[in-house]
């Protein structure tokens, strides 16, 4: 999957899937569905996974629900920066020489193409911080995770005794220190640090990139404003993956239980860090926001289209693996489900037809918008949520603004652990 930026009248009026990384379109989809099913709510059928909550025109997840979610590969961004091996170097270099250079002319021109008032402000930032890098063991080599894999790995074939013994073998492997090889480099991440902030050190091998630093993807041409995948699961793991919107109908936020990586390059500490401690310290949130302790695994299925994957079977080809800019998104609702994009508009859409009805994705904030306001119409005055109660609301910023205790959680978020957070210009959310 693929970033993409694109400049045009539509990202005003928020018909562009801006966004096409795997992660945000099986988000997106997750609200489709949460929106469809309460609607189910509303009109009082039993089906829905929602139940009333104490408060007027407020709901809350059925007992026993939970939600795991899954990605065939590590999320872009800090997730991604994971340490390699002596001996698993010697055996595949998957980063080359070209990527490396590539790579390293990116993160060059993150810091070049910034204005005088950021890059001192960068300095400055630099000057005040101590630059984060990965943790080293006793002997100064960067450490492995070496955890048990009966409980960092989760497989869909059933455990025989070859597996259980590996499983003791590694338990071992970490008692006595055998499992800890010496790490030589690490993988890299295309995601560039924010305008402004620290940068990466860009030093060869371990020392490439800095860690736990808010990132925006790389894209195809010009920078994105789209943050990282590690960076948007860490915000979704303290506000949940429902949004503003659907705040105004929730007493709760809808979390996760388990994020399951597949069969990919993998680091339980590098999950972690990203994920989960970058945002753990905070306080002060409002009722109902905790940052969650969400479980972090991994599967051994390896998804079959993969740049590993085919790298593995293709291992002679020079060819050069360039990512699609089509998002396949299948939602649990009865309405076409399927949803098919291609560079952010429904595919099949020709130029004359960008900007029209029928170019939109199912999943672009003004479909999902205009889903949230049936909704609303739905509902007579008095059943209304205090947030939306005799309130004139009219564009899709409108309505987000007024999700106060979303607001204050996000604002208390972005304060204390992610002050460097891109966000977007507000003319970007006055649509209707």
């Amino acid at each position: 999957m693929a970033a993409l930026k694109v400049c045009c009248t539509c990202c005003l009026k928020g018909d562009i899937l801006n966004d096409s990384h795997a992660e945000v379109v099986a988000k997106r989809s997750f609200q489709r569905y949460l929106l469809h099913q309460m609607g189910l709510a509303l009109s009082h059928q039993q089906c829905s996974i929602f139940i009333p909550g104490t408060e007027t025109g407020k709901w809350k997840l059925k007992p026993n629900i939970i939600f795991v979610f899954f990605s065939s590969h590590t999320p872009c961004g800090d997730a991604s920066i994971i340490p390699i091996s002596e001996s698993e170097n010697r055996l595949s270099k998957l980063v080359t020489e070209d990527d490396a250079a590539g790579q390293s002319a990116e993160c060059r021109s993150n810091h070049d193409h910034l204005r005088p008032g950021d890059k001192r402000k960068s300095e400055k930032m630099a000057s005040n911080h101590i630059i984060k890098r990965m943790k080293t063991d006793d002997d100064g080599y960067f450490s492995v995770i070496t955890e048990d894999l009966a409980v960092q790995q989760v497989s869909v074939k059933q455990e025989d005794e070859t597996s259980t013994n590996s499983a003791e073998m590694q338990t071992a492997n970490k008692e006595t220190g055998l499992g800890r090889p010496k790490v030589v480099d690490v993988y890299r991440t295309g995601a560039k640090c924010v305008p402004g902030e620290l940068d990466d050190a860009r030093i060869p091998g371990v020392g490439y990139h800095c860690v736990g630093l808010l990132r925006v993807k790389p894209g195809r041409g010009d920078r994105t404003c789209s943050m990282s995948c590690s960076d948007k699961l860490a915000r979704w793991n303290v506000l949940g993956c429902q949004g503003a919107l659907l705040m105004h109908f929730l007493q709760y936020p809808v979390y996760l239980s388990a994020v399951i990586v597949g069969k990919c390059p993998y680091s339980q500490e590098a999950m972690r860090r990203a994920i989960i401690e970058r945002c753990q310290h905070i306080s002060f949130l409002p009722d109902g926001f905790l940052a969650q302790e969400v479980k972090l695994l991994q599967s051994d299925l390896q998804f079959e289209h993969s740049r590993q994957a085919i790298h593995e079977v293709q291992t002679n080809s020079k060819a050069k693996l360039v990512p699609c800019s089509a998002a396949i998104s299948w939602s649990a609702v009865p309405e076409q489900p399927l949803d098919v994009t291609s560079d952010g508009f429904r595919q099949g859409t020709t130029k004359a037809a960008i900007g029209s009805h029928q170019s939109r994705s199912k999943i672009c904030k003004v479909e999902l918008f205009h889903t949230f306001q049936k909704l609303v119409t739905s509902i007579s005055q008095e059943d209304l949520p205090d947030t939306l109660r005799m309130k004139t609301l009219e564009t899709y910023g409108d309505y987000k603004e007024a999700a106060l205790n979303y607001q204050e959680a996000w604002k208390v978020l972005r304060s204390q652990a992610l002050p460097g957070w891109v966000k977007n210009a507000k003319e970007y959310l006055q649509f209707t």
